[in-house]
């Protein structure tokens, strides 16, 4: 039980009617959940406006309304409060109910397009493996320590975020380490979090359904850095074109990392194989079972952070060494008949491209590389063509199929894909709608030392499929195929 003005701590109020001494024990923002005595905060989302539920959750005894415009009726006995922005509102009030949790421990965020999940997902291996305890806040999962929680989001909503940071407060955690969506920061989701310091990867084409234009995505990204406190530290990749840009205007310290350009923190590939990687990071070499010039920059990441939060740098490159590949992340096999087959997230334009890029400097182009690719429904449709471009000049033989197609025809998805496909490259290309059948035939098409990707999904176990969500699991049912044609 919290009152409702020390909730309201920091919050850009622009009027008030009512009381706001009173007790309150909950805050939400969706009508259903609210009970007595909570907080309701109506949020404009991109589907629903909270405002046309006020008074559904005033009859459910909300006992105080955060909203941007008052009701034209006011029920008596409640407060409501005007606030200029309800997402921002409802994130600082999250961390005043939770008792500001990012102050008490070291939190860092990293965003960009490509590689958030892999480069907090193995800093949090790398602090576990170097004895703190840890927290994690990624598109695969919530960590508090040794306990996993499934994750619904890259960034979940501030009441979340704070709860499970609560969480970590409460068992001890010294490090978090938190993805940082393009969403999540226009939202205001991380407004009212302290930081330690924030990472950016890099910056591609994706979400122009959601932000409409290229600049109006970096510009938000930049919002993040723009943010950061003057204790923490920005790292930035000077490789990425964009990289100078998050660093502008910052008032953290600021940081770069590079394989190409100068920076603070360089590296360089010796050696790029199937089982890993050689870089020589700082004048030192390290071996690492991570695949692919993406993860040379993800690796150099790592390096950067865990150096700036404190480890000495030898301790660091042993670490390193150590760190096991993220799920669905560049995963991959090899059957009895010798068939790689590679499982991985890339979901965009850019992330396909250096996928199938890692693959083809490895590979001798005595074999064939075997690509299964889909795209979203409800989603970005410009970059299908992008997609299907990039496969099908990159790839021996392509096939394209559903990811999750949501709400939209499959068949249409597909064919706005095949649309960025070549004259000179048609002859690559078929298409296959179900999945399961899609990877079956590339299975069935490949011959030993052939590898196949299955692009698109990487850690997701499910397909999304006019509303329902059917167990789908691109790895194992690559594995489970691969049996099946050994037999």
């Amino acid at each position: 039980m919290k009152l409702l003005k020390d909730i309201l701590y920091k919050v850009n109020i622009n009027a008030v009617v009512g009381d706001t001494s009173i007790a309150v024990d909950a805050i939400d923002f969706d009508s259903r959940q609210i009970t007595a005595k909570a907080v309701f905060v109506a949020i404009r989302g991109t589907v629903v406006d909270g405002h046309n539920y006020i008074d559904k959750a005033v009859v459910q005894g909300a006992a105080a309304v955060i909203c941007e415009v008052l009701p034209e009726q006011q029920i008596s006995g409640v407060t409501y409060i005007e606030v200029k922005n309800s997402n921002k509102a409802l994130a600082v009030m999250a961390s005043n109910y939770y008792d500001a949790p990012s102050e008490n421990l070291k939190l860092v965020g990293v965003t960009g397009t490509n590689g958030k999940t892999t480069v907090t997902t193995l800093l949090y291996q790398l602090f576990k493996n170097a004895g703190y305890k840890v927290g994690l806040l990624s598109t695969v999962k919530v960590m508090v320590d040794d306990v996993a929680y499934e994750a619904t989001h890259t960034t979940p909503d501030s009441l979340t975020i704070n709860k499970y940071l609560k969480m970590m407060n409460t068992a001890g955690v010294e490090f978090c380490f938190m993805e940082v969506s393009s969403h999540g920061i226009h939202q205001s989701r991380t407004e009212g979090l302290t930081f330690e310091g924030g990472v950016f990867t890099n910056l591609s084409h994706d979400h122009l359904d959601y932000h409409n234009t290229f600049a109006e995505y970096r510009d938000v990204k930049k919002l993040f850095f723009d943010g950061l406190g003057k204790h923490a530290f920005a790292l930035s990749n000077a490789d990425d074109k964009n990289g100078t840009v998050m660093l502008q205007n910052t008032n953290a310290k600021p940081y770069t990392y590079a394989l190409k350009n100068h920076a603070n923190y360089k590296a360089q590939i010796l050696e790029n194989e199937f089982s890993g990687l050689l870089l020589s990071i700082d004048g030192s070499e390290v071996w690492t079972r991570l695949i692919g010039n993406f993860n040379g920059y993800n690796v150099l990441a790592i390096y950067a952070t865990a150096e700036l939060l404190g480890l000495e740098k030898v301790e660091v490159l042993r670490l390193i060494s150590a760190l096991e590949s993220v799920s669905g992340r560049f995963q991959y096999l090899v059957s009895n008949k010798k068939i790689t087959a590679i499982v991985d997230y890339a979901h965009t334009p850019d992330a396909l491209k250096n996928v199938l890029e890692t693959i083809n400097s490895i590979r001798t182009k005595n074999e064939s590389l075997i690509t299964v690719v889909g795209c979203g429904g409800d989603r970005d449709q410009t970059k299908r063509p992008k997609m299907a471009h990039i496969a099908s000049a990159l790839s021996t033989k392509v096939i394209f199929t559903s990811d999750n197609p949501r709400s939209e025809a499959p068949e249409a998805i597909i064919e706005a894909m095949e649309a960025g496909v070549e004259p000179q490259n048609f002859k690559k290309t078929m298409a296959i709608v179900d999945r399961k059948q899609a990877i079956k035939t590339a299975c069935q098409l490949a011959e030993a030392n052939d590898i196949i990707l299955i692009a698109g999904k990487g850690h997701e176990t499910y397909q999304e499929i006019k509303g329902e969500r059917f167990d789908f699991d691109d790895y194992n049912m690559v594995a489970s195929l691969l049996k099946q044609l050994e037999k």
